[in-house]
């Protein structure tokens, strides 16, 4: 048996400021955008080199929903994001205003550092031991 995760769904607030975030702030690749009924849309982004595993973003439809909204992960790191050059990662994030919990810093695995998306969700940069 031969199976991989293809896509992960995020609840979003709006398309079109969850779509600015991850294309201009991280520097995502936008795969997909195709309307499905006036208010509903398949967007689909995934960091550059990464096609197989995209963020399937899902804009809230109810209040119920709209409650969970940056509390995917119910406080912790919720999603990993694996990068061959933190530093430069760090820095361009930063610049084009990420918020970091933290400066990189050392462990076992390599180097991490904690962030948070445009809705508080919070994601690790990790550049992994060679």
């Amino acid at each position: 048996m031969k199976q991989h995760l293809a896509r992960i769904a995020l609840l979003v607030r709006d398309y079109d400021e969850a779509i600015e975030f991850f294309v201009q702030k991280m520097g995502f690749t936008l795969l997909e955008d195709t309307p499905r009924s006036p208010t509903k849309r398949w967007v689909a982004v995934a960091p550059p080199g990464q096609p197989e595993c995209s963020l399937l973003l899902a804009k809230a439809k109810d209040e119920e929903q709209v409650q969970y909204i940056g509390k995917q992960g119910g406080g912790r790191v919720f999603l990993f994001l694996h990068t061959d050059d933190i530093q430069r990662d760090y820095e361009q994030y930063r610049a084009a205003g990420v918020h970091f919990e933290e400066t990189p810093r050392q462990e076992a695995f390599g180097t991490g550092a904690i962030f948070q998306d445009l809705y508080g969700n919070r994601w690790e940069l990790i550049e992994r031991k060679i």
